[in-house]
C-alpha cells in the first residue's frame, strides 16, 4: 500500500528538486534584502519591506497568473529571457521553482532579518575601528552570528516549496514528470476515482519530508549556536 508507484517517485523527486533551486536561488537575494531591511535607513523602507511580504497575503493563485504574466513566452520578462538567455519558465520545471522562490522568499527574509536585528551593532562598529572592511565585518561578524536564522530561512522556504500548488499550478499547469509535484500530485489522486491509497501515500510522504526539514533545521541551529556561543 505504502509503496510509491514510478509517476509518484518521479512526482516526489522533481518536488525535492525544486524546492532545492528555489531555495538556492533565493538565498543570496533573501539575505541582502534582509540585511537592507535590518541595518539600512533610507525613504521607502515599508514600501519594500511591504513588497516582500505581499506573497504571504496574496492568494497563491494570484502570484501565479501575475508571473504568468510576466514571466510567460509572450511576458515582457519572459520573452526577454527566452530570446537573449535561453531560459524559459512558464509550464517547465524551472517556472514551479521560480514560483516556489517567490512564495517561499518573504519567510526566509523574516528570520534573516530577526536574526540580524539580535545581532548588537556594537560588534559591527568595533570591528570598523579595528579596520575591518564593512564586508569583512560581514563575513567575520554578522553572518556567523546570523548563521541560525539563515538555516531556519532557508528551511522554511525549502517547506514551502515542497507544499506550494496554488502559485506552481496556476503558472506552470500539472504536466506529469515536468511540473507536477507532489502538491500536484496528491490532488489528481484526490480527483481520481480509487485514488484514496495513492493520496494517502503522498500525505505520509509530504508529512515525513516536512518533519525531516524542521527536525534537521533544529539539529543545525544549535550545533550553530554552541559553535558561536564557544567562540565568543
Amino acid at each position: 500500500m505504502f509503496e510509491l508507484s514510478v509517476d509518484e517517485w518521479m512526482a516526489l523527486r522533481l518536488s525535492l528538486k525544486v524546492a532545492a533551486v528555489a531555495t538556492i536561488a533565493a538565498l543570496p537575494l533573501a539575505l541582502a534584502v534582509a540585511l537592507l531591511l535590518a541595518r539600512g535607513r533610507f525613504v521607502g523602507k515599508s514600501l519594500l519591506d511591504s513588497l516582500v511580504h505581499l506573497p504571504l497575503v496574496l492568494p497563491p493563485v494570484v502570484v501565479g497568473y501575475l508571473l504568468l504574466i510576466g514571466f510567460g513566452r509572450r511576458g515582457p520578462l519572459g520573452e526577454w529571457l527566452e530570446s537573449h538567455l535561453g531560459l524559459v519558465f512558464s509550464f517547465r520545471w524551472t517556472g514551479a521553482a521560480l514560483a516556489c522562490a517567490v512564495m517561499g522568499f518573504p519567510l526566509m527574509v523574516r528570520a534573516i532579518r530577526l536574526s540580524v536585528e539580535a545581532i548588537d551593532p556594537r560588534l559591527e562598529k568595533a570591528a570598523a575601528t579595528l579596520g575591518a572592511s564593512p564586508l569583512r565585518a560581514f563575513a567575520t561578524i554578522t553572518l556567523p552570528l546570523a548563521l541560525p536564522g539563515v538555516l531556519a530561512g532557508a528551511v522554511l522556504c525549502f517547506a514551502k516549496a515542497l507544499g506550494e500548488f496554488g502559485a506552481t499550478i496556476t503558472f506552470v499547469a500539472n504536466i506529469p514528470g515536468e511540473t507536477q509535484t507532489l502538491s500536484a500530485a496528491l490532488y489528481n489522486a484526490t480527483q481520481t476515482p480509487g485514488g484514496d491509497a495513492g493520496a494517502l501515500r503522498l500525505t505520509a510522504v509530504s508529512v515525513l519530508l516536512s518533519f525531516v526539514a524542521l527536525a534537521g533545521s533544529e539539529w543545525l541551529a544549535r550545533r550553530v549556536r554552541r559553535r558561536v556561543s564557544g567562540l565568543s
